[in-house]
């Protein structure tokens, strides 16, 4: 199985420029296959979405096509390190429109506030990220961004690094996964005792505690649930809160939201600004098209931005991942890219993206399949045989569309977005534990999808 997947990257390397091929293809191991699953080994994480972002659609597209099967792939990194790219040459097959000057370590040099499409449901992160980039710590401290998956968080947070380090060259910018600050803590703590004359854990706490003037930390919620790493981090954040250093974190939730997380941490999220990303519109959706076809130079017609941007809506890794198989796929066939081609090509990836459904449709799969009536979902009856019906449906509701927790509560009976929050913790914490609930919300969730 192994040979398949080399041979499914032969197929696209024509397409890529040798440099880029040495580079960006190669790197990539391929260390298993097996039912179904796809094992890879990347260098290190940039190298890993670089690789997914541009190459993985079209050689899974290959794959699938040559096995007539469909496939999962699970990543390893070798060294677990944060690192930026390699400088040997520019990742992107044209000039950076608005180069950045100097890269700071740990940054992606893609993502800066010039290449972040603005539309109305990320206007205010933006505003709130350039003004935390231009005035740090002054006001709002921390900077706490946060939505769903692929819409542009962690975009921003590289791009405040960026303009940071533009204005400031001579400051210590640190970005750090926070699943990177657990695993370093860990690792630290097991092997406290001194190495070379080197007290590991001091060094950790120098590297966070004392070396950052500013602190970038994505995907904050990976702390949930992990006591000691909250405890460490909780005397971080104030070390250097009260240094007056800056700290930017991003989180798929509110931290009211995050199960698991202690009320001290909790708090202290909230000290400075709260700021959404959420679904961008069809007008954002194609602007960013627009706007990665450009920087990739691919010839987009209007109508296929379109049709893309109004059938793949779930978020924006996932637009941009549709355009560049398309054109990767175009481009093996010597054909050039229309809407009858996107149709055509795309029709498998759009039938699993999200669709663009609404809670009344939702309430109405949901009071089918629980057989009970539309008005007793959404009015007051807290008898189990409703009630449970109704936290399942709240939680498609926030799963399945852009709806807000106090927007999903208004369309059942009035409901305090609070309700809500409850209503779709239960449900997670619940379908994690048992497996009938889970297969319940499953077929829910795969009826509403295929309309």
């Amino acid at each position: 199985m192994i040979e398949l997947w080399g041979e499914a990257v032969r197929s696209i390397e024509a397409l890529v420029k040798p440099s880029q091929r040495e580079q960006w293809l190669r790197p990539i191991q391929c260390i298993g296959i097996s039912e179904g699953r796809i094992r890879l080994r990347a260098p290190n994480r940039y190298h890993k979405e670089w690789f997914e972002d541009n190459y993985l659609p079209s050689i899974l597209q290959d794959l699938e096509t040559r096995t007539q099967s469909s496939f999962t792939v699970d990543f390893e990194i070798s060294d677990g390190e944060v690192t930026s790219p390699p400088r040997v040459s520019t990742p992107t097959p044209t000039v950076d429109l608005c180069p950045v000057p100097a890269i700071s370590p740990g940054l992606e040099p893609r993502y800066t506030f010039d290449k972040f499409v603005v539309g109305p449901t990320n206007q205010f992160a933006h505003a709130a990220a350039r003004m935390v980039a231009d005035a740090p710590a002054s006001k709002w401290n921390p900077l706490f961004i946060y939505g769903g998956v692929g819409l542009g968080k962690t975009h921003l947070l590289h791009a405040i690094g960026h303009e940071i380090h533009r204005q400031h060259p001579d400051w210590k910018i640190t970005f750090i996964t926070c699943e990177r600050f657990v695993t370093d803590f860990i690792g630290s703590m097991m092997n406290q005792r001194r190495q070379g004359g080197v007290n590991l854990m001091e060094e950790f706490r120098a590297r966070y505690r004392d070396q950052p003037d500013v602190l970038l930390v994505d995907d904050i919620q990976f702390l949930s649930n992990k006591d000691s790493s909250q405890d460490e981090f909780f005397h971080t954040f104030n070390a250097l809160h009260h240094a007056h250093k800056q700290i930017v974190l991003t989180c798929d939730k509110l931290p009211g939201e995050l199960s698991g997380l202690a009320d001290r941490l909790r708090s202290r999220f909230t000290w400075g600004l709260l700021t959404e990303i959420g679904h961008p519109d069809l007008e954002t959706r194609v602007a960013i098209l627009k706007r990665k076809a450009e920087l990739e130079s691919l010839v987009l017609p209007d109508d296929v931005a379109l049709y893309i941007a109004a059938h793949v809506k779930s978020n924006v890794r996932e637009l941009e991942g549709a355009l560049l198989h398309l054109s990767a796929r175009a481009s093996m066939a010597g054909l050039l890219m229309s809407k009858e081609f996107a149709e055509e090509t795309l029709r498998k990836l759009i039938a699993t993206t999200r669709t663009g459904l609404t809670i009344e449709a939702i309430q109405r799969e949901v009071a089918a399949y629980f057989d009970v009536k539309l008005a007793d979902l959404k009015g007051p009856k807290r008898h189990r045989a409703v009630a449970h019906p109704r936290m399942i449906a709240m939680y498609l509701a926030r799963r399945l569309t852009a709806m807000s927790y106090p927007e999903i509560g208004s369309r059942f009976g009035g409901k305090d977005h609070s309700t809500v929050i409850s209503a779709v913790r239960k449900i997670e914490r619940l379908a994690a534990e048992d497996p009938g609930l889970r297969s319940v919300v499953g077929t829910l969730e795969s009826h509403l999808r295929q309309g």
